[in-house]
């Protein structure tokens, strides 16, 4: 079933505060609703050991990190994430909405920390063979909008509350932001620019467009929408 679906690991990036992690629990319920096998999952994270690894990278009171460090564990993080998780469910016919992937530690730990782009490719090539997703949604947003979000209130009384990397200055996140849209214009075609400067509204229905086709793969009845046809979640 769905054997001619050519679009199954679709990753949600942007800056933190950008509201991806939001959207994308929005979609894996659109794929639900049309019939779709997917899953949702994260980095760093989505595997025991990941989630350790995120607990610790993302833990202010573990004091300073340098990108080096950072580098290293979420390709960690990652290697084992693809093995266990990301992969099996590809090879099971399955969607897999993955909120980061690589092109964030590019972002991050490149562009924000200043890491040498070359030692993040062979780093790459030796943890997931340089894999590529099918599909990458940006969520694009100023980055004094994405900081404001990321230390305010909402966020704050989440559990967690303000990470480590939530607590950077503007010009990091500024660097960030660079680096993603710089990925975005080397790959076009893989890459969605979702403008989520505006309402949680306003947003989905950008997600929804950009993942339609994906969508009408499996239900054949998920057209462009407007904004009177979304569902009013997101965020």
């Amino acid at each position: 079933m769905f054997s001619g679906v050519t679009t199954r690991f679709v990753t949600f990036e942007g800056l933190d505060g950008s509201g991806k992690s939001t959207h994308l629990s929005t979609a894996r319920g659109w794929f639900e609703d049309a019939g779709a096998p997917v899953l949702a999952t994260h980095e760093p994270g989505g595997t025991l050991l990941g989630d350790g690894i995120r607990s610790l990278f993302l833990d202010p009171s573990r004091g300073a990190l340098d990108g080096t460090v950072e580098t290293l564990m979420v390709f960690a993080s990652r290697r084992q994430h693809l093995l266990e998780v990301i992969e099996p469910a590809i090879a099971r016919g399955t969607v897999v909405l993955c909120d980061r992937f690589t092109d964030s530690t590019f972002a991050y730990q490149g562009f924000g920390r200043g890491v040498p782009l070359e030692l993040l490719r062979s780093a790459d090539a030796l943890a997931t063979g340089e894999r590529v997703p099918d599909r990458t949604l940006l969520f694009d947003l100023p980055p004094e909008l994405a900081r404001e979000r990321g230390q305010g209130q909402v966020r704050q009384t989440k559990p967690g509350g303000v990470d480590r990397l939530d607590a950077e200055d503007l010009a990091f996140y500024s660097r960030v932001r660079q680096g993603y849209l710089e990925a975005a214009a080397r790959e076009p075609d893989r890459f969605r620019m979702i403008d989520s400067s505006g309402s949680e509204l306003e947003t989905e229905v950008q997600v929804r467009n950009a993942l339609a086709d994906v969508l009408a793969e499996f239900s054949g009845a998920a057209g462009v929408i407007g904004a009177s046809g979304a569902s009013g979640a997101g965020g």
